[in-house]
């Protein structure tokens, strides 16, 4: 009896996860996402390899002026993310006109976010970069970047909000594989323009920027053509995607704002990192870029994880099933964390061979070692908490709570404690990171909370 007794939460859990359904719907739509990130990563890993032979400011300058892009796809990702979390409700239902009127409302809002991003970059690209850094070689070398990539932002724009709302309606294939071959050929347009190959002259960042703007442009026509050709459900008419009314407007933006506004102020806060970093000194924001490629090739599995989620949890929600919807949920943070904590560790021991890679002094090295030690240890409670507000909170039209827990404890929690260990008891970088990341234990807490409350299932579909 007491054997049976200490088995049976074990038979609980594996009849929890006795659901073959689940996984292949979850495997269906993780793969593609998978290959895509892990293409994107390995191949962001290469373009900054490739700019480090430049030297650690030409690092530091393309790592400054990829904040500014980051703030701008963050908001892109709050105001896709929040339509799609709509499209993948609609989708349970198959309403595919109000579908295609809030891709239209999604590209309208941005078009103008991308609009004012280009300004920023055209006009006062020097300006927006002494926000981060004060070193003169790296202003430089991040304005000549920036007037050229600021381009590509208008084309991000179009082609982002297409292929998110396409994965909503769990079509994820043809925006992976335009995205594959777009990323391919940025490699490859990077290396002939950075060194200046097969007679082309060596631009070095100027070259990197170029070959992002290229491929960008290509990208977004390409996504457009096989779109429209192969009839999706989203290929629309500009008639059918600006088809709404004041109220139309309403309903979507009332859970879609906390969205954006969530991702612009946790952007404002990851660029706020940014700066106190690169104020610490020039070493210091090269090793957190060194760090953040790697950090890129760990979330392969759990980006996509949070994708796949998204779609499954939201076509539950907007098909009434709202107990599939949290066991689909509860499943995905169960094999989340477990997987996380797995891949956490091979991080930190494959570290050495990708630090090999760069051609940077000894202390940028040994920075880069000391924050990958704590970003490892902390991995797992990372990956949760970003399935938690992506692939819970907003798919469930949670918006709100997700604003508070991710928009806002950043600003409370993070940015004060990094910006005392930096300014005020003057601590190493590794351990400004460590002061950084007292927001995502903070966020742990709060998000599993929520999500055993039940109280973040909400029917967006109702309303619309």
């Amino acid at each position: 009896m007491e054997n049976t007794s200490l088995l049976a939460p074990l038979r609980r859990l594996m009849d929890f996860y006795r659901e073959p359904d689940y996984f292949r719907q979850m495997f269906r739509l993780m793969w593609p996402l998978a290959l895509q990130n892990l293409i994107n990563s390995s191949l962001n890993m290469v373009n900054t390899v490739m700019i480090g032979q430049n030297g650690e400011a030409a690092v530091a300058a393309v790592a400054l002026a990829g904040q500014i892009f980051f703030l701008l796809n963050l908001v892109i990702f709050g105001i896709s993310s929040g339509s799609a979390m709509f499209t993948a409700q609609l989708w349970g239902k198959r309403d595919i006109p109000n579908i295609r009127r809030v891709l239209g409302l999604c590209l309208s809002l941005g078009l103008i976010a991308a609009g004012i991003f280009l300004f920023i970059a055209e006009v006062i690209p020097a300006q927006a970069l002494s926000l981060y850094s004060t070193d003169p070689e790296v202003l430089a070398l991040g304005s000549e970047y920036l007037r050229i990539y600021g381009w590509s932002f208008v084309f991000f724009a179009i082609s982002f909000s297409f292929a998110l709302i396409l994965r909503s309606t769990g079509e994820v294939r043809l925006p992976v594989t335009i995205s594959v071959i777009t990323l391919a050929l940025n490699a490859l347009l990077s290396y002939l323009l950075i060194f200046g190959q097969i007679g082309l002259p060596a631009m070095g960042v100027k070259g990197a920027a170029w070959a992002t703007l290229i491929s960008r442009a290509l990208e977004c026509l390409t996504l457009l053509v096989f779109t429209y050709r192969g009839k999706s459900p989203i290929a629309a008419s500009l008639g059918e995607m600006l088809n709404f009314d004041r109220k139309f407007v309403a309903n979507v933006l009332m859970p879609v704002l906390p969205v954006a506004l969530n991702e612009l102020l946790w952007s404002l806060g990851i660029t706020s990192y940014s700066s106190i970093y690169a104020h610490i000194d020039t070493e210091s924001i090269a090793a957190i870029n060194i760090v953040g490629t790697i950090e890129m090739m760990a979330y392969i599995l759990f980006w996509a994880m949070n994708g796949a989620g998204s779609v499954l949890v939201g076509n539950a929600i907007g098909a009434g099933d709202e107990e599939t919807a949290y066991r689909h949920a509860g499943r995905s943070l169960g094999l989340m964390l477990v997987g996380a904590m797995l891949v956490g560790a091979l991080a930190y021991l494959a570290s050495g061979i990708v630090l090999s890679w760069y051609k940077v002094s000894p202390q940028v090295i040994e920075n880069a070692w000391n924050i990958l030690a704590i970003s490892c240890s902390l991995f797992w409670v990372r990956a949760m908490n970003g399935f938690i507000i992506v692939a819970i909170l907003r798919s469930g039209g949670d918006t709100r709570f997700a604003l508070v827990m991710d928009g806002l404890i950043i600003w409370l929690v993070g940015v004060p404690l990094a910006w005392l260990g930096a300014f005020v008891f003057h601590l190493p970088v590794h351990l400004v990171y460590l002061c950084a990341m007292s927001e995502e234990i903070t966020k742990w807490f709060l998000g599993l909370h929520r999500f055993f409350s039940r109280k973040w299932i909400h029917n967006l579909t109702r309303n619309v």
